[in-house]
């Protein structure tokens, strides 16, 4: 979308052209309706208007929380519910129709497709009204369990309204309704995890901080198709990617049955799901009379980029001699109370990722050259190997110091492609990833290894000149690269 920035550059630059007869007035109209530039002042005076009216309505909500908090005592209990759900229902329904008001003289298709068009204040305020509406709602949950004595954790609180400001979201198809939403499970569900891996959760939300990766890939993924937001897609695969993660450690201890083939699931795959991430599987929204179908869209390189941070991440974890010892330690009661239930999700993970990498297989099979050196087959391998390496420690025989090795050599073949990509392909985010991760990795076994204070200098040194040199040099070879 083009930025009202952009738009007052280009006002002052076309009116330049137009004094200096480098264009006529012809084109300067048409470049004026294209950009809207005759409505820059009034989009400034709405804005203005949108900024006293929030900040008018925060006044106006801290009169009403003080009076009815000093109040809140002197009213009965009927007349406080009353209160509590007529304000819930009026901020949303006042926030909603401001926020599906039409525009004066304007359809919202057309307005939609203007490329200077910017939304008038009340359905900014309409927007904000209904954020407000969601916080509402979790104020409301937390005075109506204290008015009936409903006892419970501050995360259950969370992951119930959660639940609420996620069905808002679907229903208003509201990125911002989602990413809140997002926000205040995955903040439940990281307290949730705590007393469950104590044993502490109560029983029915406790299932669902169990399947916490399953219940975000069916709530916030097909919202991320249907709003075609690329920061809430990527923010729903981060926690699933974590969840499943966190939801298996509490399984493994050391010398327990089936680690290593829990390990392999833990910390393999998160990666291959996301990796494998199905290119031709999109759930896109179709018109109301028809149902959704699976369409191609641009999520497929955020899944890809995060492939590769939670492969780095479990390649450096595991690089370190700490990372081979025991990692929760938890008693048999307390695991048996688990129940096992993660399986469930990782086994219906595991199968889109088994369907997603035949078809990155048959896309291999068509295509002959594939110019990234981090392609489907090397990812392949290194999760391959990670399995094998962790199946035979745990399941077999401990081999540490060779399980070690072998993860520092997969860290920095990690890396190097990388830094191969980004020099094949002029990427700086590839270059510049690899380059860290092979500092971090140097750097990493210079501090854990018992060496001298002249030689942990001297790697100092040579890393940061090798940065130095590689990064000027990266940056000259784009610079030659470029066309002029």
């Amino acid at each position: 979308m083009v930025t009202e920035k952009f738009r007052r550059q280009l006002r002052q630059e076309s009116e330049k052209w137009w004094s200096e007869g480098l264009i006529d007035a012809a084109l300067y109209d048409r470049l004026s309706e294209r950009y809207q530039l005759q409505t820059l002042e009034k989009d400034a005076s709405n804005r203005f208007v949108t900024i006293l009216m929030g900040l008018g309505g925060i006044l106006l909500g801290l009169a009403v929380i003080t009076f009815v908090a000093a109040n809140w005592q002197a009213w009965s209990r009927g007349f406080r519910v009353t209160l509590l759900l007529s304000l819930f229902v009026g901020v949303n329904a006042a926030g909603f129709y401001l926020w599906r008001s039409p525009t004066p003289g304007i359809s919202q298709k057309s307005a939609s497709q203007k490329p200077g068009y910017q939304k008038p204040g009340y359905q900014k305020l309409g927007h904000g009204l209904l954020l407000l509406g969601a916080l509402i709602l979790g104020a409301n949950l937390a005075l109506m369990s204290q008015m009936f004595h409903e006892s419970g954790d501050f995360y259950e609180l969370l992951l119930v309204w959660g639940l609420g400001v996620a069905m808002m979201a679907h229903g208003l198809r509201l990125v911002s309704l989602g990413i809140l939403s997002l926000i205040l499970i995955g903040l439940g569900y990281w307290l949730g995890w705590l007393d469950w891996t104590s044993g502490q959760a109560s029983f029915p939300l406790q299932l669902l901080v169990m399947h916490m990766p399953l219940a975000i890939a069916l709530i916030f993924i097909p919202l991320a198709h249907w709003s075609r937001s690329r920061v809430l897609f990527g923010l729903s695969a981060l926690l699933i990617a974590t969840a499943l993660v966190l939801n298996f450690m509490p399984l493994i201890s050391w010398g327990a049955s089936a680690s290593g083939w829990l390990m392999t699931i833990a910390f393999t795959l998160p990666s291959a799901l996301l990796w494998s991430y199905p290119s031709r599987w999109r759930l896109t929204r179709s018109p109301r009379s028809l149902p959704p179908t699976f369409q191609p869209d641009s999520f497929s390189p955020i899944a890809r980029k995060l492939a590769i941070a939670s492969l780095s991440f479990s390649l450096y974890l595991f690089s370190f001699r700490g990372g081979w010892q025991d990692f929760m330690g938890v008693s048999n009661a307390a695991r048996s109370a688990l129940n096992w239930q993660p399986m469930v999700d990782a086994l219906l993970f595991s199968l889109v990722a088994g369907l997603g990498w035949l078809e990155l297989l048959q896309e291999k099979r068509r295509s002959r050259f594939q110019e990234k050196f981090l392609n489907s087959g090397i990812i392949a391998a290194i999760l391959g190997l990670m399995a094998g390496v962790f199946i035979l420690h745990f399941e077999v025989h401990p081999i540490a110091p060779v399980a070690i090795l072998i993860f520092n050599i997969l860290l920095f073949l990690l890396a190097i492609g990388l830094i191969r990509d980004g020099l094949a392909l002029s990427d700086r985010q590839s270059f510049w990833v690899g380059m860290s991760l092979l500092v971090l990795g140097i750097l990493s076994r210079m501090l854990e290894y018992d060496t001298g204070l002249l030689l942990k200098s001297v790697a100092f040194a040579l890393c940061g000149v090798g940065v130095i040199l590689s990064g000027l040099w990266f940056e000259r070879k784009i610079v030659t690269r470029s066309p002029h």
